[in-house]
């Protein structure tokens, strides 16, 4: 039940101009994902052949005055490295492993979108209480039976370092330990995420 890294959540208040403004300082343009219900769209760029980077905004295509909150969109006013996802294939009994060690990764519930091909993506994911926190702690996604997204032939990116900041190391790094997961943490003031990526223009630092 080891879980490893299967996503970074990149969230952006505008999709079309966030996905312009990441090529342009990486050199790779990433792929169009799909569509999720609840008015969220996404890109995504390979982080070799098991892991991606997602660029998830407010859908363009959703109905006017839809303000999706996953991942603070609703009131996202630049982009930011909000999340993190580890993979398991049993997600059931990854939870009540991590509760047993005292850490609580949230529901378990499904979720789904279609690709622009028409193919329709579904999986199971743990969600927290406040949409708009950056976690530390990655959230949980089981793929089941749905082809993973890094195998589809993504443009790719290199993935050089991911660290966490968190106040409390310590206790970050117990939180991690539940979910069988392992991150450098560094001491810092508020929580946040930082990944350096390797592309064609150099090094990019998200945050």
């Amino acid at each position: 039940m080891t879980a490893e890294l299967d996503h970074l959540v990149y969230a952006v208040p505008d999709l079309v101009a966030g996905v312009t403004a990441f090529a342009e300082r990486t050199g790779v343009t990433p792929a169009a994902g799909g569509s999720h219900p609840g008015g969220t769209a996404n890109y995504l760029a390979g982080l070799g052949s098991t892991a991606y980077l997602e660029i998830i905004g407010p859908d363009p295509a959703a109905a006017p005055g839809t303000r999706p909150r996953a991942f603070g969109l609703e009131a996202l006013a630049e982009p930011r490295l909000a999340a993190w996802a580890v993979r398991t294939d049993d997600i059931d009994a990854t939870v009540r492993q991590a509760r047993e060690h005292g850490y609580d990764p949230g529901d378990v519930q499904p979720l789904s979108r279609r690709t622009p091909a028409g193919t329709l993506l579904e999986w199971r994911l743990t969600r927290w209480g406040d949409p708009a926190e950056i976690r530390p702690v990655p959230f949980l996604i089981d793929w089941g039976e749905t082809a993973h997204p890094a195998a589809s032939g993504l443009p790719q990116l290199r993935l050089v370092s991911f660290t966490a900041i968190h106040p409390d190391p310590e206790a970050l790094h117990r939180d991690l330990a539940a979910l069988d997961t392992v991150l450098e943490v560094a001491k810092g003031p508020e929580q946040a995420l930082e990944a350096v990526l390797d592309t064609p223009l150099g090094a990019v630092t998200l945050r």
